[in-house]
């Protein structure tokens, strides 16, 4: 049997396509934007895998994989104020926003599923 990686995860392979969504995405934010929101979103969107792949590194210390767990969905959360603005400025359309806030909510949903259900997912007791 091989090895299963972090990038196997389906929590990782629908968030990463999140981040690379919100990355074609931003590229319509005005340029006065470049270093607020632009940048924040682009960060949040990616730091939610970049979290995922350092807890699942860390599944043999429990604490360590929940911290690191709670951070994805912070990072997540985050992406999801940073739609709400872009929304509220008129930078994307009611329809792109709600594309992109269901695939954040199921994004949040599998982290959650995560968290809930460590022993699935390698965590040692």
């Amino acid at each position: 049997m091989g090895y299963t990686g972090f990038k196997d995860l389906i929590a990782y392979k629908k968030g990463f396509r999140q981040a690379m969504n919100i990355y074609e995405l931003s590229k319509i934010f005005p340029k006065d934007e470049k270093y607020s929101l632009t940048d924040q979103i682009r960060r949040s969107s990616r730091s939610v895998c970049a979290n995922l792949a350092e807890a699942y590194r860390k599944r043999d210390y429990p604490k360590h994989f929940h911290l690191k767990m709670t951070d994805c969905l912070g990072e997540n959360d985050e992406t999801s104020f940073w739609l709400d603005i872009a929304k509220e400025c008129n930078y994307i359309s009611q329809e792109a926003y709600g594309e992109h806030t269901k695939e954040n909510e199921e994004v949040g949903k599998l982290l959650t599923y995560m968290i809930n259900n460590p022993g699935k997912f390698g965590v040692k007791a």
